[in-house]
């Protein structure tokens, strides 16, 4: 059985509580419950961190395992390089890697229209809340299947 990692960045742990008129009302927990009822035989890895190294550390991991990425990679999608070279090497090994984001980062700040994770990723989903997830979901699933 295919393992997808769901992996997501900085301050994704405050899901529920952060901003909730920004990212919803539900937490990461209710993100797993949800993509685990929606996996249709894949196995949902998801996974939440506020440390560049370590998420940088799970793209290698899923290079070495040839799983598919959907990444949310929050603040860090606007500055780190080390991330992007990161995605790349997923892209690069013929891996998905789906960049999601809850809200719509180009109907947000400024800072916020830039990702330097877009260039390397094999598509983007933005601003359906949780539902980018699912449809990210979705799109893994059916290209695992072709």
């Amino acid at each position: 059985m295919t393992t997808v990692l769901v992996l997501n960045g900085p301050n994704l742990g405050r899901l529920g509580t952060r901003e909730p008129d920004v990212y919803g009302s539900g937490t990461l927990d209710d993100l797993r419950v949800r993509l685990e009822a929606e996996a249709s035989g894949l196995t949902i890895d998801l996974r939440q961190t506020d440390d560049e190294a370590t998420l940088i550390g799970w793209l290698h991991e899923a290079v070495d395992t040839s799983s598919p990425v959907i990444l949310n990679p929050a603040a860090f999608t606007h500055y780190s390089y080390a991330l992007s070279d990161a995605a790349k090497l997923v892209t690069s090994a013929g891996l998905i890697l789906v960049e999601v984001h809850l809200s719509n980062p180009h109907a947000r700040e400024q800072f916020r229209h830039t990702s330097v994770i877009s260039a390397v990723a094999t598509g983007v989903i933005a601003g359906f809340g949780f539902d980018s997830y699912s449809l990210a979901l979705s799109l893994v699933r059916s290209r695992l299947v072709r």
